[in-house]
């Protein structure tokens, strides 16, 4: 039975049971099996909030009897359409978990996974739930590579690393704005270099992502301004770092739109090298 099934007989309760109206009546009912009907109308009369709360009261009841399976992932349901996206992260983990064969289990997965992308935050805000959100796509791909979910899990893989690469970006942009301030520098580290590294790893981890010149950019105008803030002693190879550095952008980005900006870093590191 899939999650079409579901609703159907959700559907299907509508026309067994009194409108969803009588919500308050049937909250004070110990009768847990009409508590299920009133909850899986609630659902069809989209009630989602309504349906939640019956439904928390009625599965452990359910636990174990032929209704159990149904309630739990309807739960799930409920708790997803009305926007508590914890909450049905948190129901859906417990059902494939609880129910790892069961008929609902590919589509909670994707579901648990769809719940996480949801609460996922804008980019400059930590990123633990998109990572949570990542790896659940990853092992639901891994565990059903033949559903009909995959290729929208994909595509929703593919914007979860879009915020990861543009968090990455804010980062090295940040260590490149502060530049010269050393009051955030640690072990004689500077701003400069941090975003270097920030930077490249960014393009070690994500190599097809759109912001890759954007990184590209950022570490050659990271290196030329390290060099030009350097002690004497260092300058020379640090200007020599930044030239090899203009060779590989403009070999990658020949028609960048950064390269006047490239180009004019790369004339003032060679006329100090030259001189």
């Amino acid at each position: 039975m899939s999650y079409r099934a579901l609703t159907a007989i959700c559907g299907i309760a509508l026309c067994m049971l009194a409108a969803c109206s009588d919500y308050n009546k049937v909250l004070k009912t110990s009768d847990y099996g009409l508590k299920y009907e009133v909850a899986k109308q609630c659902y069809a009369e989209g009630e989602y909030n309504r349906a939640s709360v019956l439904l928390r009261e009625v599965i452990a009841m359910l636990k174990g009897t032929e209704d159990g399976e149904a309630s739990l992932f309807l739960l799930g349901m409920s708790s997803y359409k009305a926007e508590n996206y914890d909450a049905a992260a948190e129901v859906f983990k417990k059902y494939y978990e609880s129910y790892p064969r069961g008929i609902y289990a590919e589509e909670a997965h994707f579901y648990s996974g769809l719940s996480l992308y949801h609460n996922t935050p804008e980019p400059k805000l930590d990123q633990t739930a998109t990572y949570q959100a990542l790896t659940e796509f990853q092992n639901f791909l891994e565990e059903y590579p033949n559903s009909s979910y995959n290729e929208e899990a994909q595509r929703l893989i593919f914007d979860l690393q879009d915020k990861l690469v543009e968090k990455e970006y804010l980062n090295a942009k940040m260590y490149y704005d502060l530049g010269a301030y050393f009051g955030n520098c640690t072990n004689g580290g500077s701003n400069y270099q941090a975003c270097i590294v920030t930077a490249q790893n960014a393009i070690s981890d994500y190599p097809f992502s759109s912001r890759r010149e954007d990184f590209a950019i950022l570490i050659l105008k990271a290196k030329f301004d390290l060099a030009a803030q350097s002690v004497q002693e260092k300058q020379e190879e640090r200007y020599h770092n930044a030239i090899d550095e203009y060779y590989g952008f403009c070999n990658e980005y020949p028609e960048s739109k950064f390269m006047p900006q490239a180009k004019a870093m790369y004339e003032k590191a060679k006329r100090y090298v030259e001189n």
